[in-house]
């Protein structure tokens, strides 16, 4: 990498690490793992930031990188969290306020990760969903209805949110 090339790929890194950081967080919940991934993906970045840097969309790119270094992640046996109990535990989505971004935070852990992806990518950076499908690996139908189930467990978990309140 030359000097000028190390050099764009810092000042790139310097302009949009905030908003990477937010993204894993959203997406994972967790601001540990959230720096981990951006870590992650930083350094494949650096690695390929020659020829990634030519892309027609580099912000995309990079987010897709950090979507799918997410989903890689949550396929590894090592992470997976889930043990039998006895008894089931009790319900953790507390209730959401209108306009309580922290509640907002803790719906999305109501979601299954591909679900939680969707909705980051479209609602929080704002992609279309042909941009999104593309970014997951899926058709456009498939992106479509991805989302519209997201959406529609996300309703149902805040429902459940406001009548447990109530």
């Amino acid at each position: 990498m030359t000097r000028e090339e190390e050099s764009e790929y810092r000042e790139y890194v310097s302009a949009r690490l905030e908003h990477l950081r937010r993204v894993a967080y959203l997406l994972c919940h967790d601001w540990h793992a959230a720096d981990d991934l951006v870590s992650t993906v930083l350094l494949k970045l650096f690695r390929s930031w020659r020829s990634v840097r030519q892309a027609e969309n580099l912000d995309a790119y990079v987010r897709g990188m950090l979507t799918n270094a997410w989903l890689d992640e949550l396929r590894r046996p090592w992470r997976r969290h889930e043990h039998a109990t006895v008894q089931l535990p009790e319900s953790w989505i507390e209730a959401t306020e209108p306009g309580d971004r922290h509640s907002i935070g803790r719906l999305l852990l109501g979601l299954s990760p591909r679900q939680r992806a969707v909705v980051i990518l479209r609602y929080y950076c704002d992609l279309s969903v042909e941009q999104t499908a593309r970014l997951l690996g899926v058709s456009d139908g498939t992106g479509k209805s991805q989302s519209a189930r997201a959406l529609e467990t996300l309703r149902s978990l805040a429902a459940n949110a406001y009548i447990d309140e109530g």
